[in-house]
């Protein structure tokens, strides 16, 4: 580009022409349209302000994109605007790189029509360390719902904070945010507490309300067919006809749910069913 005068330098502004007629305005050097750095320089300091705490992006954005946005955004202000900058690893789903070409995308909704919910794919993530480059892959999303499961099934009863939990798992995410090691913390509390349900309890609770896991199952429409069902298998199983109630059970799995028997009654879950290729 020969209207560079240093190789190094980038463009804040850029001219157009009529070929394109759209998100362009004029100024004093012609109509034209923002650099990419500089649009997200806008957009940081009109929305947040000049006081950043953590600024993220993928690992490919750190040069030259948050190099030359910082540069902007600094002489604008003349302080530094951001105080750390977090850069994550690539996401990987089933070894592969997501692409339209090679038909690997998958959304949000696809994951929670399988059954999983959005608490377990956030358990997945926070299970592996930002600057470690995750393979995200059906198996390690069915395994966190079925963790999910497991603790919010413990949740019951009056809760106290677990303030010792509290206190290392606050030390890891101030260690870089060390997301991963939390979870292991919460894992290792857990186990511990293996005789202890009410303190178990707890420290799930609490690690949960740190970590920003939603515990609470999604409350499900029963059809009177699918009611009937479910009484008809409580009667198998109190006259412990256990064949009739397995069959009932594999009945109630065509409608795409499960069943979970606890202390407090029959519950009712979506089944996991994810997609194989």
């Amino acid at each position: 580009e020969t209207t560079k005068r240093f190789h190094g330098d980038w463009a804040l502004w850029k001219a157009t022409d009529e070929r394109r007629t759209q998100l362009t305005w004029e100024t004093p050097w012609g109509t034209g349209f923002p650099g990419w750095h500089i649009e997200c320089t806008a957009m940081s300091l009109g929305a947040f302000g000049d006081q950043i705490d953590i600024h993220t992006g993928g690992i490919d954005l750190r040069f030259p994109h948050h190099e030359n946005e910082r540069a902007q955004s600094n002489s604008l202000t003349g302080a530094e605007v951001v105080s750390s900058w977090v850069h994550a690893e690539h996401l990987l789903f089933e070894g592969r790189k997501m692409s339209k070409s090679t038909n690997n995308v998958v959304l949000l909704t696809d994951v929670m029509a399988a059954g999983i919910s959005a608490a377990a794919v956030r358990l997945v993530f926070l299970e592996n360390h930002y600057r470690q480059q995750l393979n995200l892959t059906w198996d390690s999303l069915v395994a966190a719902e079925q963790t999910i499961r497991r603790w919010s099934d413990q949740l019951t009863g009056p809760l106290n904070f677990d303030a010792e939990l509290k206190t290392e798992i606050s030390a890891h995410l101030l260690n870089n945010i060390d997301t991963a090691a939390a979870v292991l913390a919460l894992r290792a509390k857990e186990k511990q507490l293996a005789k202890s349900p009410e303190l178990r309890a707890n420290a799930i609770a609490t690690a949960a309300g740190l970590l920003g896991l939603s515990l609470v199952s999604e409350p499900i429409e029963v059809t009177a067919e699918l009611k009937k069902l479910i009484d008809e298998r409580s009667s198998a199983r109190a006259e412990k006809n256990w064949q009739l109630s397995d069959q009932i059970r594999d009945q109630i799995a065509e409608f795409g749910f499960e069943v979970n028997d606890t202390s407090s009654g029959v519950q009712l879950r979506r089944a996991i069913v994810p997609p194989r290729a």
